[in-house]
């Protein structure tokens, strides 16, 4: 193995490629933006083309002024022409509120179907996860949302989706619930369960002069890999007995330094059963950033499956 080897086949995944999502004036894209050539990189970008359409169509312009007519009648009727005039007023803003979502919602939609038809992943608007590593085994409730199947990269197929896990609780107001969003990228590497059936570097949290305290209590090993920069960021832990040489061949410096330096702010990954589960925190709806996801989950793969390979060989 060599330390200078990049993490993927292609070099380190860049990051910041934009989304040149150019669209031909008989694609939907180009009807929806009104002209060809059209760039759309997140989920914002048609909200205004979707919104001006509401505005022109003459349905929505027959409802608006019957609702405004109304509220202000019957507020004159029953108040004075001060409150009539104020409901009219409140009536107009609501009318635009409801519009203004409506069409962020279609934005939306139009986005992420073109995002998955460029890219050649296969679309679900709402699904599931199976629950194959901690993240998507946490919560009382899971849904997915955005679920899309295919290409996370060259030779890397995978699954790219918005999930969200939930707490759920009662006290004496009733049912609570707290949502946890994230992005996530999963793929699967089978070929990984025999080296390395368990391998979790999360999101550094907490105090460092707690870890042997809480460290006691845990059922995983803590893996330290001498690098300041890495445990800056990361904790990263394995079933206990695992052949840390190995972990320690895995983490390259290459490696650790593209983790610390290249990977999505708040990175972190999973390895489960053959499982690789990549998530950052929120839900991503631009495309540089949903990429990112494709390509970490890429990068990360690749890496694993060419220590793999190499243990493979010496053997």
């Amino acid at each position: 193995m060599s330390d200078d080897a990049p993490p993927t086949s292609a070099g380190e995944p860049q990051l910041d490629k934009p989304f040149a999502a150019q669209v031909s004036g008989d694609t939907v894209a180009a009807q929806m933006s009104g002209s060809a050539g059209t760039a759309i990189d997140d989920a914002e970008d048609l909200r205004g083309f979707h919104f001006r359409r509401l505005l022109r169509k003459r349905s929505t312009q027959i409802a608006s002024e019957v609702l405004v007519l109304g509220a202000a009648i019957l507020g004159a009727i029953f108040g004075g022409l001060l409150v009539g005039a104020l409901a009219a007023i409140a009536v107009a803003l609501l009318i635009v509120l409801v519009l203004f979502v409506i069409a962020d919602s279609a934005s939306e939609e139009a986005f992420f179907e073109l995002y998955a038809e460029q890219r050649g992943l296969e679309r679900e608007k709402e699904g599931s996860l199976p629950p194959l590593t901690p993240l998507l085994r946490k919560g009382d409730e899971r849904k997915a949302e955005e679920v899309m199947h295919g290409p996370l990269g060259h030779g890397v197929e995978g699954t790219l989706a918005l999930y969200t896990y939930t707490d759920v609780y009662h006290d004496r107001n009733g049912r609570q619930e707290t949502d946890y969003r994230f992005t996530v990228s999963i793929t699967e590497l089978p070929e990984s369960v025999e080296l390395v059936p368990e391998l979790y570097c999360n999101r550094k949290s907490g105090f460092r002069f707690l870890e042997g305290i809480e460290d006691v209590f845990r059922t995983k090993q803590r893996v330290h890999l001498e690098s300041e920069a890495l445990e800056e960021h990361y904790e990263i832990f394995t079933s206990k007995g695992q052949d840390q040489n190995w972990l320690r061949q895995l983490f390259s410096p290459t490696f650790i330094v593209w983790l610390t330096d290249s990977a999505p702010e708040k990175f972190a990954f999973e390895l489960d059963s053959g499982t690789l589960c990549c998530n950052v925190k929120g839900h991503q709806k631009d495309a540089e950033h949903l990429d990112a996801m494709r390509e970490v989950a890429t990068a990360i793969a690749d890496r694993i499956r060419e220590e793999v390979g190499e243990s493979a060989s010496a053997r």
